[in-house]
């Protein structure tokens, strides 16, 4: 029997709170708030960025274990998104919010609160890719899953990229007042998603447990060829959205000049990234009919890549100029037209590795699968937004506080380097992790 559309549509919530709301913004306007309204350095804020990772590596596969296990009136994987709701949406809004401490002070507050929020990220996300495991066993029913998953993701993502430098203008004040008050907003709204996507889904097949941790589940991992290539595909994938998420920001204020106007409409480097919202919104939504046309899921993934790599490289040559700014999101919208395509295709090929390796192994490890999937999304959105930090610092954007009023300095010695540099990060170095990416899928052993 197939799943309600209302199911589908819960389950979309999940990834529109997680996906959509606080990982955007995590992606997106973190690198250019910590540097340049919170008051890190570059080097803090890199520093910052690989920590976490580092603490991921530990966090998302033990949640994914500790997911396969848990045994509930609510099912295995719905407790977490139901419980973990609240302190998903707390911490978020604390990590938007500036307190009045001194450098030492601002440093211990944002390396607490982002790792806290990084815990809490992992304990609704782990489970919530996981469900899909047991919500269907047919392959085109995931398929649909992971497309209403991937529109609820980038409907949100563009509804709150887009209405971000609006709201901050409706709020007014301070920088850091008007991040204040959206983090406690979008953090509401996460909230509040993550409980109705645990409360509206449904478990409808029992996970085969292991009943005791063993270390040997995390070995089979590594000899598991299919999660092999998918985790290293799931990462380039996110290392190549990462860069122009983290870079975006910087690119609109030192490359374009700042936020452009057209009418009531404000251009900032949120509402820029909202035109590549909407388009992998349209694009995840026709991901499965475009993955039966081609054949497999596989091809699938490797021709969207080759779109990705091409328009990529294509950015680099477009002028430095407001008056080309269309121009530009015109080819970033059709570079996020590959971004689309593929999105949907990770959960569902993850679904087929947990199936492989169920099959492989005789007790289920779905969630320790999708926890892999959810560290190496984390894992490459997070290096790259370290690396970009560091690249920048490299080619001469410096950012300090100033020890008498707190207010945040940020100084360039060497302009050019700066510009070529933000151009670079958001064209050329995505365009090589985009063709890393699709010889990563071509060879990817599951044919489905």
């Amino acid at each position: 029997m197939a799943a309600p559309l209302r199911e589908k549509i819960g389950y979309a919530l999940g990834d529109a709170a997680s996906g959509g709301i606080t990982w955007k913004i995590m992606s997106i306007a973190f690198p250019l708030f910590f540097t340049n309204v919170f008051g890190l350095t570059f080097a803090d804020a890199a520093a910052l960025m690989l920590l976490a990772r580092l603490f991921d590596v530990i966090t998302d596969p033990l949640m994914g274990s500790i997911a396969d296990r848990t045994q509930s009136r609510w099912g295995t994987y719905r407790p977490w998104l139901i419980f973990g709701s609240i302190p998903f949406g707390l911490i978020f809004a604390l990590l938007l919010f500036t307190p009045d401490l001194g450098p030492a002070g601002k440093r211990i507050w944002a390396y607490s609160f982002y790792l806290l929020m990084m815990a809490c990220y992992t304990m609704v996300n782990v489970p919530y890719g996981s469900l899909l495991g047991v919500m269907t066993t047919d392959d085109n029913e995931k398929n649909q899953f992971s497309a209403f998953r991937m529109v609820g993701a980038y409907a949100m993502g563009f509804v709150t990229l887009f209405a971000f430098p609006h709201l901050q203008k409706l709020i007014g004040g301070t920088e850091q007042h008007q991040y204040a008050v959206l983090g406690a907003g979008f953090g509401l709204l996460a909230a509040l998603m993550t409980m109705a996507c645990g409360l509206l889904t449904k478990e409808r097949h029992e996970p085969i447990r292991a009943e005791k941790f063993e270390f040997k589940q995390f070995v089979d991992l590594f000899r598991n060829r299919p999660w092999v290539y998918m985790t290293l595909v799931a990462f380039s994938s996110n290392f190549f959205n990462g860069f122009r998420y983290a870079v975006a920001g910087y690119m609109i204020t030192y490359c374009i000049g700042g936020d452009v106007t057209f009418g009531k409409f404000i251009i900032n480097y949120t509402a820029f990234m909202a035109f590549s919202e909407v388009t992998c919104m349209i694009f995840g939504a026709l991901s499965p009919a475009y993955t039966r046309k081609i054949g497999s899921k596989r091809m699938a993934f490797v021709w969207a890549s080759v779109i990705c790599a091409i328009f990529s490289v294509a950015y680099f040559f477009i002028p430095m100029d407001p008056s080309c700014l269309w121009l530009m999101i015109a080819v970033s919208v059709l570079t996020s037209i590959g971004v689309g395509f593929y999105s949907p295709l990770i959960w569902s090929m993850y679904a087929d590795v947990a199936d492989y390796a169920t099959e492989k192994n005789g007790t289920s490890s779905t969630g320790l699968i999708f926890s892999s999937g959810t560290m190496a999304q984390k894992f490459g959105g997070a290096i790259s937004g370290s690396l970009t930090a560091l690249l920048l610092g490299f080619a001469g954007l410096v950012s300090q506080q100033d020890m008498i009023t707190g207010e945040t300095i940020v100084t360039i010695t060497d302009e050019q380097s700066v510009r070529t540099m933000i151009w670079a990060l958001f064209s050329l170095f995505p365009a090589a992790i985009a063709a890393i990416m699709a010889l990563l899928a071509y060879k990817f052993p599951l044919h489905k």
